[in-house]
C-alpha cells in the first residue's frame, strides 16, 4: 500500500505545471531578468539628449558671439580707414597751407627791405662831392633799414642791463672796480629779437 501512495505522489507531481520561482531556484544557472538595469539605460539615454541639446545651443551662441564680433571687427576696420584717409587729407591740407604761409612771411620781409636796396642803388648812381654827403646818404639808408625792422617788430636786444645769458653772449671778460658787476663794457655785435624769441644774440664785453 506504501508502494501505491508513491505512486500516485508522483503522478500528481508530474501533471503539476512547474512554478517559475522553484524553476529558478532548482536552476540557478538560470539568467535572471534585470528591469533595474533597463532603467538606468533609459536614464543614460536621455542625459545624452540633454547634454547634445547642451552643446548644440553653446554652438549656436558661440556662433552668434563669432559672427557679432566679425561684424564689429569689419565695423572698426572701415572707421580705421576712414579716419586713415582724413588724416592724411589733413595732414597735405597743412602742409601746403603750411607752404602758403611760408611763402607769405618771405613776400612780406622781402617787401620789406627791398626799399633798402632802392636807396642803396640810387646812392651809387650819384657821385658824392665829399665825405658828409656820403655818410648822410648812409644814414639815410639806415634809417630805412631801421623802419623795416619795426615793421616786422624786431628790434634790438638791450645792453643797458646787466649782462643776461638769455640775451647776451659774453666773449671778454674784465675786472674794474669802478665798474658794476656784470655790466657791459661794450658792445661787438648788436643782438635783435622778435617779442620774446631771440634772433641773434649780443656779444658783448662784461665786467666783473
Amino acid at each position: 500500500m506504501t508502494e501505491d501512495k508513491n505512486k500516485n505522489l508522483e503522478e500528481h507531481l508530474a501533471d503539476e505545471p512547474m512554478n517559475p520561482e522553484t524553476e529558478t531556484r532548482e536552476n540557478p544557472e538560470a539568467p535572471e531578468e534585470n528591469p533595474q538595469g533597463t532603467g538606468e539605460a533609459e536614464e543614460l539615454k536621455g542625459e545624452d539628449v540633454i547634454e547634445m541639446k547642451e552643446m548644440f545651443k553653446k554652438k549656436k551662441e558661440l556662433q552668434d558671439r563669432l559672427k557679432k564680433a566679425e561684424n564689429e571687427n569689419a565695423a572698426l576696420k572701415d572707421r580705421l580707414q576712414r579716419l586713415s584717409a582724413e588724416y592724411d587729407n589733413y595732414r597735405k591740407r597743412t602742409q601746403k597751407e603750411k607752404e602758403g604761409l611760408y611763402a607769405d612771411s618771405i613776400n612780406d620781409v622781402v617787401k620789406t627791405i627791398l626799399p633798402i636796396m632802392d636807396s642803396l642803388e640810387a646812392s651809387l648812381q650819384v657821385e658824392h662831392a665829399d665825405l658828409p654827403s656820403m655818410r648822410k646818404g648812409v644814414e639815410m639808408t639806415l634809417g630805412i633799414f631801421q623802419d623795416a625792422l619795426k615793421k616786422l617788430k624786431v628790434e634790438e636786444v638791450s645792453t643797458t642791463i646787466p649782462f643776461n645769458p638769455n640775451f647776451h653772449d659774453a666773449v671778454m671778460h674784465v675786472d674794474d672796480p669802478a665798474l658794476g658787476e656784470k655790466e657791459i663794457v661794450q658792445v661787438f655785435i648788436k643782438g635783435y629779437q622778435r617779442e620774446d624769441k631771440i634772433i641773434r644774440y649780443s656779444v658783448v664785453k662784461v665786467a666783473n
